[in-house]
């Protein structure tokens, strides 16, 4: 079966509400997961997160569910974005964007205007570091230092993306949303639901935080989300229900 059939025999569709059935996984201490990915319109920036929650996700949880919300989604609600015409690369971004990652994987610093925002955010010595590290360690096959002695979350660091289907990332990056623990919890007051935000691609699962009432420990929320559901490409199924069995 072809991987378009393969979503299409996923789609399910409850109150007006468009999801996907992303199978069962078992976590390493035995617990059994089911995972939902819900589609939404294309998310705006400064549109409410509270209010997506409601109108999405509220539909089809239930006691005892809990929700991953994407990072990049998150970011655009709290307007945590930059345009092509506020961000200005400089020399060292230029100079540096091509050794800092590759374009296959879509998570790399290759577009100097991405490498300007992580010397803006972590200091022009700091990068340095990283590249000078990275550029001596990667012939050894150690790849991902950059973004570990960056930090900052900067591997989360999103848009600028010319050939992307969506417009508006062709001119505007996303910046991981701060203070997510505290978002978390809001959403929860204003929902009841459970919520942790995270920057998930094919290769990682990177939880940058989750609220004081979310069920799970950090172990069983990689495990619930260890392949990845949420997808890499233009889905638009920024949130997971993550449903206990």
């Amino acid at each position: 079966m072809s991987a378009s059939k393969n979503v299409e025999s996923a789609r399910r569709e409850q109150d007006g509400v468009v999801y996907y059935d992303r199978g069962i996984l078992t976590g390493r201490d035995g617990r059994r997961y089911q995972r939902y990915a819900i589609k939404t319109h294309f998310v705006n920036p400064g549109e409410d997160q509270a209010e997506l929650v409601r109108r999405y996700v509220l539909p089809l949880y239930q006691e005892g569910d809990c929700l991953s919300f994407t990072a990049k989604v998150m970011g655009m609600c709290t307007n945590n974005v930059r345009t092509l015409e506020d961000t200005h690369p400089s020399f060292f971004a230029k100079l540096l964007a091509p050794f800092a990652g590759h374009n296959s994987t879509g998570i790399g610093m290759h577009q100097p205007y991405k490498m300007q925002l992580v010397i803006e955010i972590c200091g022009l010595p700091r990068v340095l570091l990283a590249a000078a590290v990275s550029a001596v360690t990667r012939p050894f096959g150690i790849r991902g230092l950059f973004y570990k002695i960056c930090g900052h979350g900067v591997a989360g660091i999103d848009g600028f993306y010319p050939d992307s289907s969506f417009e508006i990332y062709h001119t505007m990056g996303v910046i991981n949303p701060e203070h997510p623990v505290e978002l978390c919890d809001a959403l929860y007051a204003a929902t009841g639901v459970p919520t942790a935000v995270m920057d998930a691609n094919d290769f990682d699962q990177n939880q940058l935080g989750k609220g004081t009432q979310f069920p799970l420990t950090d172990d069983q929320l990689q495990d619930a989300l260890a392949d990845n559901p949420s997808g890499q490409g233009d889905e638009l199924t920024p949130f997971i229900l993550i449903r206990p069995l």
